[in-house]
């Protein structure tokens, strides 16, 4: 009795004094501590929906007249309700608020205000989530990882959505769905499913160069923190003097990037499938704010007409030497966010999103962005997602009324109409904006060329490419054998040697697994695994001739 006294005596100790005894404890595990030590009293009355005041008997409902118990009215008829869809693909996700200083005069290249005078900070809203995982997934698969910051600018809201690699899927819009679906769950099996990862690679090859860049080092960074991020697209930027520029803007961790590899992911899974998540909020907390230097790469309306390749084709990198890379500034997340379904979950990020300086991308899948980013937004938020706290722009002045909430002020009594001679909100002359709009054609043919270069030169040693090789003979073994036979043969094409590495280690692999099936209950449960990388029959690489930076 007595030692159950003392126990009793500890807690309550412990949490009034709000001391962290346990060092182990992480922001994360600490969060409802912290929110009594900031507010030693309760913070208010609870009331009912429309304002009233809850009584504690109404709090118990057993043996009660539950149809006259407003709160019980209320707590049952929402809570069926307080989800809204899921996003299809970035489900999974977190963010936090921060800001962008600018620290590098660009006003050569543009003339918008959010990059412009060097020291200006600008707020910002960045969400960062798994490609294709649903809400309660894995953070740890391979594949692409997203972040999205919106800039809250003067002249309106700024989105620039980017991916943990330089190079997309595709370059035709019509395969969006495809790939999604491809990389989605099985509707029959309710599982991912390889072969239809593969069998969509091998029918539509330019989706090859992306998927190598995941099955590499890059496929799994280790963190948000410590990933790099790409918005994609070649931005037209216009300067004041009517010049324009064509840009790849690029985020560059300032931690330096890191990977996991793919035993490395596997272990922190079985234990923390939020590992980024847990580790971008403690970071936050801990005030080790993660940052990232914008840059941009640019190309000039002169340097477009001696390129030898389509830099406006958002599947592959621009050539090494030319272009030049010109710093912009900083981002610098400070602050995690109170609520995740207020400030993360109902965040809309619009790649047409765009303000004054910037006309945008040119592109074909930048062109369809525009109204399927809308229409998935109206869908999951409402019509009003805009007048939503997130997404509210510093100043906004619309002719855009009613409709589902929220419509914030709904322009109180303003004219609802335009033109109008009621001194309603009035347009202006941007004087600096191009007259003309550049339009790009591209082409259906498939170039694998960027594809054999990343094997041959992104890659920069032997070592990554054991683990690339690896990584792909460990998710062919599920594959069934006439897909794999076509991404052979398209390996093959786009480098012999690295065909027959992989389809050395896919043999080795599938006689390891059919070795397991014939062993005794006892030697599966000693022996079940896929023979690591080491243990592949691949041929001696050819000398590099350069190791560019990515």
């Amino acid at each position: 009795m007595k030692a159950i006294i003392a126990c009793l005596f500890y807690v309550v100790t412990l949490v009034a004094s709000f001391e962290y005894y346990n060092v182990t404890y992480q922001p994360v595990q600490r969060q409802l501590l912290d929110f009594k030590k900031n507010h030693p009293r309760p913070i208010g009355l609870w009331t009912k929906n429309a304002g009233e005041p809850v009584d504690i008997r109404d709090t118990i409902t057993i043996n009660s007249d539950q149809f006259s118990n407003q709160l019980l009215i209320d707590t049952v008829s929402t809570v069926v309700s307080e989800r809204i869809p899921e996003r299809v693909a970035t489900a999974k996700g977190t963010g936090a608020f921060g800001y962008f200083e600018v620290t590098h005069d660009v006003s050569k290249y543009t003339y918008a205000e959010v990059f412009n005078g060097v020291g200006k900070k600008t707020l910002v809203v960045a969400r960062f989530a798994t490609a294709f995982q649903n809400k309660g997934g894995s953070e740890l698969a391979r594949e692409m990882k997203t972040m999205a910051v919106k800039f809250y600018t003067e002249q309106g809201n700024l989105d620039m959505l980017s991916i943990s690699i330089p190079v997309f899927a595709f370059r035709d819009p019509m395969v969006a769905r495809d790939i999604v679906h491809a990389f989605m769950r099985n509707p029959q099996t309710n599982m991912y499913d390889l072969t239809s990862i593969y069998d969509l690679v091998t029918l539509r090859p330019s989706f090859v160069h992306s998927l190598f860049w995941i099955m590499s080092d890059y496929g799994i960074p280790d963190g948000y923190r410590k990933m790099d991020t790409f918005p994609i697209h070649t931005y037209e930027l216009s300067s004041k003097h009517g010049e324009t520029y064509y840009v790849r803007f690029n985020f560059r961790t300032e931690l330096g990037f890191s990977y996991l590899t793919t035993a490395e992911a596997a272990a922190i899974q079985s234990a923390d499938m939020d590992y980024f998540t847990r580790d971008l909020y403690n970071a936050i907390d801990s005030r080790n704010y993660p940052s990232w230097k914008l840059e941009m790469d640019v190309l000039s309306v002169h340097d477009l007409k001696k390129v030898d390749y389509n830099p406006f084709d958002i599947t592959r990198l621009w050539k090494n030497g030319t272009f030049h890379t010109v710093p912009i500034g900083r981002l610098v997340l400070n602050r995690n966010v109170e609520n995740q379904f207020r400030d993360v979950e109902q965040a809309a990020f619009n790649p047409a999103n765009l303000v004054p300086g910037i006309p945008g991308p040119v592109d074909q899948v930048f062109r369809v962005e525009r109204m399927f980013y809308k229409d998935s937004q109206n869908y999951r938020l409402g019509r009003n997602h805009d007048k939503i706290l997130v997404n509210m722009p510093l100043y906004e002045k619309t002719y855009v009324r009613d409709g589902r909430p929220p419509v914030s002020l709904n322009m109180k009594n303003a004219p609802n109409y335009y033109p109008n001679s009621f001194h309603g909100p009035v347009p202006y002359v941007d004087e600096h904006r191009p007259w003309k709009k550049l339009q790009v054609l591209q082409s259906f043919s498939v170039d694998l060329e960027p594809a054999w270069y990343f094997y041959n030169y992104i890659l920069e040693d032997e070592a990554h490419r054991l683990r690339f090789i690896a990584n792909i003979v460990l998710t062919l073994v599920p594959v069934t054998p006439p897909v794999v036979q076509r991404v052979i043969k398209l390996l093959h094409m786009i480098d012999q040697s690295l065909s027959e590495r992989v389809k050395a280690g896919y043999e080795v692999a599938l006689a390891a697994q059919q070795a397991v099936a014939n062993a005794t209950p006892f030697e599966t449960m000693s022996f079940r695994r896929v023979p690591s990388a080491e243990e592949y029959p691949l041929h001696e690489p050819q000398p590099l001739s350069m190791n560019p930076k990515i």
